[in-house]
């Protein structure tokens, strides 16, 4: 029971400290009126000895404090320095029950095996590193140090709200061999994956600095533009992010016949990048490219670099008219496309989202390369435009772009599939059965499992969504969806702000959804009781509480669909089926009768409700 003689001093006492919090660091709001965020601009220079894979940097970083606090220090990512003996990366992997199989090699038998490192192994020519030289804040020298994957810069002096500060940094970076998303000379002989490999600012938020130890999992990046020049051999042909501001000096996208090429004389080529609001920069390099471009209707030109061998250019040429599908659907089903281009390269050690660009291994049948790039490309929106923490929200990335590449692969591909979310149902349930789920909530990296952080990711992520759609009704997601990606695209939105949007379109209440499903592990289990005569009892068995869709079939052969709405959402969604009274979520069990002889009774026969246990979900007479 509430003491209402203290209402007043708690009042003043909590006004007090808002007032306080709110001067030392912002609130958390999901009203884009109030939000801010960080920006950078980032111009480097490169030269890369593709010799002994060492690169020299120069970088020149103008950061602005877009935050309502001071800052006192600032971070860097030194992200190559994870591919050393003895770094947390390699620490983790000896550590891990199920480690990440690229990363290791089993040693034992296959019945027994034992897995070492790759990491630990590396030589001192094979390693990856990232080493400052020097660093100036506006000119002068700072101090910094080095902590494994984390540079931890303290200022000479602080930067206030609304300022701009110069950081110019010269640094020494070298290849590590290829392990794991960045290296060189991976399995399919690709030179050169850059990925990660420049010292990139680390994000500061509403919830204060994100120096995270790179670990080999996540991402999470300040907005800015980027201006690269890279100094490279004249063999190699390269591709990622950005445009391409030279193009009749390195022959890359050149398309006037009246103008000859202006290549150098000089055994190196002078490659300049510039991209536009990214929160990231890769790029690709290797002697033996082909390069094909197709075009969308709306001009966005789509770029394939991959290695001319005779399978792999089946494959890919094959697959080119397939991602213009694609690109075209995510541009009808979420929004468009907010850049003029999009590069798939072959490199890197599976799959993987950049900016303006995927890397993917060639070494795979046709079905598998386009299944993968619909998943990449899908990361073009929820990462890449929606750039939320994927270190804190990993599952509104992979989970929400998962999501969409069921229906992009059913609509494009024809899969013909009775259920198109069968797949990812079905990990979840599986990992629910073993007993090793954790909340979503879970950082990242602190996954007890690879297998628990997977199919939490990517499984019950794409759950949480398709789920949704049996909330709230599948057209108020689908609007949800295109809303999201209106309001939020170029800034970091975490699920909050995502909820608060499904629930303006559908005007239902729904944040008992979010943190039943996503901050504990809770299960849905919804049974048929009994059948007494015309009287149906059902009962609430798991602990997250949900609305029911209910089918029931009369013995005269004809069927009848009701919906029983969920007290906590203050409302129900549009739907035909004859509408019940609320179920409060605090009752066991629920009867209500029908005006016929009742044949069969089953709960949810969409599919969408994520029920652990389906055996009690039907029911003869």
């Amino acid at each position: 029971m509430r003491i209402y003689f203290l209402t007043t001093l708690l009042v003043l006492f909590f006004t007090s400290c808002s007032i306080a919090q709110t001067q030392n660091k912002t609130v958390l709001s999901t009203s884009t009126s109030r939000y801010w965020q960080q920006h950078v601009d980032y111009t480097m220079d490169i030269t890369m000895d593709v010799e002994n894979f060492q690169y020299e940097g120069k970088q020149k970083l103008v950061y602005t404090n877009n935050s309502p606090d001071i800052l006192n220090k600032v971070f860097y990512h030194l992200y190559f320095n994870a591919f050393q003996p003895g770094s947390e990366m390699d620490a983790r992997l000896k550590t891990i029950q199920d480690p990440d199989r690229r990363m290791v090699t089993n040693i034992g038998t296959r019945e027994n095996p034992v897995f070492e490192s790759k990491i630990s192994k590396l030589q001192a020519d094979e390693i990856g590193f990232i080493k400052v030289q020097s660093l100036n804040q506006n000119g002068i020298p700072i101090s910094y140090k080095v902590e494994g994957t984390i540079l931890e810069v303290t200022l000479n002096n602080p930067i206030k709200q609304g300022e701009k500060v110069v950081f110019d940094m010269n640094f020494l970076g070298q290849v590590p061999v290829q392990i794991r998303r960045s290296g060189r000379n991976n399995k399919c002989g690709v030179a050169l994956s850059m990925t990660q490999w420049y010292p990139k600012m680390v994000e500061y938020d509403f919830e204060g600095w994100h120096a995270d130890p790179y670990i080999a999992r996540e991402f999470y990046g300040v907005w800015g533009d980027f201006d690269v020049t890279i100094h490279i051999d004249k063999n190699y042909m390269l591709g990622g992010t950005g445009y391409v501001q030279n193009p009749q000096e390195v022959g890359f996208g050149y398309e006037n016949p009246k103008l000859p090429l202006k290549l150098p004389k000089s055994n190196t080529l002078i490659w300049n990048f510039k991209a536009p609001n990214v929160h990231d920069f890769t790029w690709v390099a290797d002697v033996n490219f082909v390069h094909d471009t197709q075009k969308l209707n709306n001009g966005t030109v789509l770029h394939f670099l991959y290695k001319d061998e005779q399978e792999t250019q089946q494959n890919w040429k094959k697959m080119q008219p397939i991602a213009v599908q694609t690109m075209e659907f995510y541009n009808d089903y979420i929004g468009e496309y907010d850049y003029d281009q999009y590069s798939i390269i072959q490199g890197g050690d599976g799959g993987m989202e950049y900016a303006m660009c995927t890397l993917i291994t060639g070494d795979r049948n046709y079905l598998s390369l386009v299944g993968t790039m619909m998943h990449e490309m899908g990361h073009a929106w929820f990462q890449f435009a929606l750039a939320t923490n994927e270190n804190k929200y990993e599952w509104m990335d992979e989970g929400f772009t998962s999501f969409v590449e069921a229906i992009a692969s059913d609509k494009i591909m024809h899969n013909k599939k009775e259920f198109i979310f069968e797949s990812p149902y079905n990990y979840y349930y599986y990992m629910v059965s073993t007993g090793q789920e954790e909340a979503l909530v879970t950082h990242s990296d602190r996954y007890s499992t690879n297998l628990s952080y997977g199919i939490s990711a990517y499984d019950k992520g794409s759950v949480f969504l398709a789920q949704l759609g049996y909330v709230i009704g599948w057209g108020n997601l689908e609007k949800s969806i295109k809303e999201y990606y209106k309001q939020w695209a170029g800034k970091h939105p975490n699920p909050n702000d995502f909820i608060r949007i499904a629930e303006k379109v559908s005007d239902l209440e729904l944040d008992w959804y979010l943190n039943e499903f996503t901050q504990t592990t809770h299960t849905i289990d919804y049974g048929i009781n009994r059948i007494i005569g015309q009287t149906i009892v059902l009962e609430r068995i798991g602990r997250i509480p949900m609305p029911i869709d209910l089918e029931v079939l009369y013995i005269d052969g004809s069927k009848e669909l009701f919906y029983i709405p969920l007290n906590l959402m203050r409302g129900e969604k549009p739907t035909n089926a004859t509408i019940l009274s609320d179920w409060g979520w605090a009752y066991p069990t629920y009867t209500f009768e029908v005006s016929k002889k009742i044949k069969e009774v089953i709960i949810d026969p969409s599919q969408l409700l994520a029920d652990i246990v389906k055996e009690n979900n039907i029911l003869k007479k």
